[in-house]
């Protein structure tokens, strides 16, 4: 049996060295709030002559619209991120592009004033924090028969902090690269990866709980690691699995949900790490420093 438990110092090392890259990934390059959060206007046109983003930027700057994003979709079609622009404007545009390319196809345009680009930064973020709130009420609630059932509820809330913090930060470096906002896809690939770190990680911890429940004589070490140890190929091929879809997403859908499966990407990989090398050493590390504190009371 792999004793994952007794190298828990290097995957805690590894972890952290996650958390500091994506620390400083959000420190120097940010996210870029897309429409949904910071107001704006969205244009997606198709051509008959199919130019280059190269082209289309260039025209657009020639056109007045010098902090103009671009984005290709899967389907040829152009995603043109601009400021809040009228119907006028938006005409006027069109027609400076058919101009320059041709044939122009108006695929779906979309205009968030600041109001409600506010109230949907409010929304996501309370949607984020009701779920954190959830997540450690449940499992306390559903860890109550087990010694410090607090311990498991603070710990999976932890573990999904962690997992968010690092596809952030991950992300972060990859639109600073490829020019990615974000949107409320976005938001939802999060609230994905929130759900999916959270069921790896209740998995193995009610193994833990069956494992302690049977055996009392063992130490408590030596019981989490049984119980990771007995769900490592069930989380690993419950993540591959999941992964190939992801991918299919990906290479088949398009940027229409790109930041989605990105993030969800990205909170696989990093969720099924933290779920069984992270959280259950946590859990250790945890008791042991109770036991030590239970024992210095003990003799004083």
């Amino acid at each position: 049996m792999p004793n994952i438990i007794g190298q828990r110092k290097l995957f805690l090392s590894i972890s952290g060295g996650i958390i500091a890259l994506a620390i400083i990934f959000l420190a120097v390059f940010g996210l870029k709030a897309g429409i949904d959060f910071s107001a704006g206007s969205m244009l997606t046109v198709a051509f008959d002559s199919s130019p280059s983003i190269t082209e289309l930027k260039a025209e657009l700057v020639t056109l007045g619209y010098d902090n103009a994003i671009v984005q290709e979709t899967g389907s040829e079609d152009f995603m043109i991120r601009l400021g809040a622009i009228t119907d006028v404007q938006k005409n006027s545009l069109e027609d400076g592009l058919e101009t320059a390319f041709g044939g122009l196809t108006e695929r779906s345009f979309e205009t968030v004033d600041p109001v409600i680009a506010s109230q949907t930064s409010r929304i996501a973020l309370i949607a984020v924090g009701l779920a954190a709130v959830g997540i450690l009420l449940y499992l306390t609630y559903a860890f109550r028969r087990m010694p410090k059932p607090l311990h498991y509820g603070a710990v999976a809330v932890g573990a999904v902090l962690h997992d968010v913090l690092a596809v952030m930060g991950i992300f972060a470096l990859l639109a600073a690269v490829f020019g990615w906002e974000i949107n409320l896809v976005f938001i939802i690939g999060i609230l994905a990866v929130i759900g999916y770190s959270v069921n790896n990680t209740v998995v193995i911890f009610d193994r833990i709980r069956e494992n302690k429940l049977r055996n009392t004589t063992s130490t408590f070490e030596v019981v989490v690691n049984r119980s990771v140890a007995e769900t490592l190929v069930r989380s690993m091929n419950t993540s591959l699995t999941t992964i190939i879809v992801v991918l299919a997403l990906m290479l088949f859908v398009g940027a229409t949900i790109q930041n989605l499966a990105i993030v969800m990407l990205i909170g696989i990989i990093v969720g099924t790490y933290d779920s069984i090398f992270v959280a259950p050493a946590v859990l250790v590390i945890w008791d042991n420093i109770d036991k030590q504190r239970i024992g210095a009371k003990a003799l004083a």
